[in-house]
């Protein structure tokens, strides 16, 4: 395991894993959000953050915590290993509505500085939805690499610490 993307709805709690998950492994940990977002919100174009991609997944070593369909081919190309937090919507709506009230105004760790924590009603309904438009496409991308790279569905709290157990 050199080479971990994870991935999952927001709020499945990606980033608390990817860091735990770095803790006991020491491999370097890019958060998706950090890399992808400027200042303010502004979105890397598709060409700048396809080339971030490759450049990103060119390193021998890393953890690659975050979605971002339109790259998604890139990192899996890249992995040994492909972590999908598959945790229910409403855990997931419970989280980024947690986080909004414990973050309101400051940029999270694994967002860029200058992206303060904000409500976004399209993204609550992206969360909202994500389970009936992205799950499907997701589960069948990762059974078509599951013979070639390690594939991994956390569904719980219970199976993510079981899952890093087995690591330290």
């Amino acid at each position: 395991m050199k080479r971990v993307m994870i991935i999952g709805c927001s709020g499945a709690g990606k980033s608390t894993f990817a860091r735990k998950l770095h803790q006991r492994t020491a491999l370097p940990l890019i958060h998706l959000d950090r890399a992808f977002w400027k200042p303010g919100w502004v979105e890397s174009s598709k060409e700048e953050w396809r080339q971030t991609m490759i450049s990103l997944v060119a390193e021998p070593e890393w953890i690659l915590d975050g979605n971002y369909g339109g790259t998604m081919d890139i990192r899996i190309q890249h992995a040994d290993t492909i972590i999908l937090m598959d945790y229910p919507t409403w855990r997931c709506l419970w989280r980024i509505t947690r986080r909004l009230f414990l973050n309101y105004g400051k940029a999270r760790e694994s967002m860029k500085e200058g992206c303060p924590e904000r409500f976004d009603l399209k993204f609550f309904l992206y969360v909202a939805h994500w389970r009936s438009t992205r799950r499907a496409g997701i589960l069948s991308r990762l059974k078509e690499v599951a013979d070639e790279q390690q594939v991994v569905l956390l569904k719980n709290d219970r199976e993510v610490n079981r899952f890093l157990d087995q690591i330290s």
